[in-house]
């Protein structure tokens, strides 16, 4: 599995010949190093719409002809702008032929807009299962056991987990979902984009490694394989 880190929550993960990018948020992101119009995808799964993960997926789904996946509210909203979208909500699962995808819960917001904001939904993370592999982009989420009730009934490989704190989970919350999920890999994100952010991301790598957890610091636009 290729994932390639575009910074703050965003990736692109590559297996099966599929492209599959998570929360594109690159225009205005002070971290990014790829464009929009760099980025071709065949599926988008956003976690949320906050503008800092709903992003450029408009004008990527436009370009690319790509499906995007999310809760339902946030799919009518994308509807709406003649994109194409598979809706789900929180638990459900769904098999699209050369992979699955569950949604899990996220404890965060969703909404878009600015004065009267429109309310997207449940915000989500995603288990996605594809070449015999299962990632879980948590999406913008504080710590929750059922973490561990979601990893016993869908074993997960790569893990990718917030540590900035203030609006999701922080290092120290991260390291104990490592400890419920019980990942092969993990990855952390969201974090350093703005200062409030900021994250000591060498010491959640040499304490996440203590739990037998390989962890990979990714900066914006490197790749690593899995």
């Amino acid at each position: 599995m290729k994932i390639t880190f575009l910074g703050h929550a965003g990736f692109l993960v590559e297996e099966e010949g599929l492209k599959f990018l998570f929360d594109p948020f690159l225009t205005g992101n002070p971290l990014a190093k790829i464009r929009p119009d760099e980025i071709t995808a065949d599926y988008i799964l956003v976690s949320h719409g906050h503008g800092d993960h709903l992003g450029d997926t408009v004008a990527i789904a436009q370009k690319s002809e790509a499906t995007v996946i999310g809760v339902f509210e946030l799919c009518n909203f994308l509807s709406r702008q003649n994109v194409k979208t598979h809706p789900m909500h929180i638990g459900g699962r769904y098999n699209f032929g050369r992979f699955t995808v569950k949604l899990t819960p996220a404890w965060h917001g969703s909404s878009f807009g600015e004065g009267p904001m429109e309310y997207l939904g449940n915000p989500c993370g995603f288990l996605l299962s594809v070449g015999g592999k299962t990632l879980y982009h948590t999406g913008d989420t504080g710590l929750f056991y059922d973490m561990k009730l979601l990893a016993e009934i869908d074993p997960v490989d790569i893990l990718l987990v917030p540590i900035g704190g203030n609006f999701t989970m922080d290092a120290r919350d991260a390291l104990k979902a490592l400890e419920l999920v019980k990942p092969r890999y993990a990855i952390p994100m969201h974090y350093n984009t703005w200062p409030v952010i900021a994250a000591d991301v060498r010491e959640f790598k040499d304490k996440g490694r203590a739990l037998g957890v390989e962890i990979y610091l990714l900066n914006p636009g490197e790749t690593v394989v899995l």
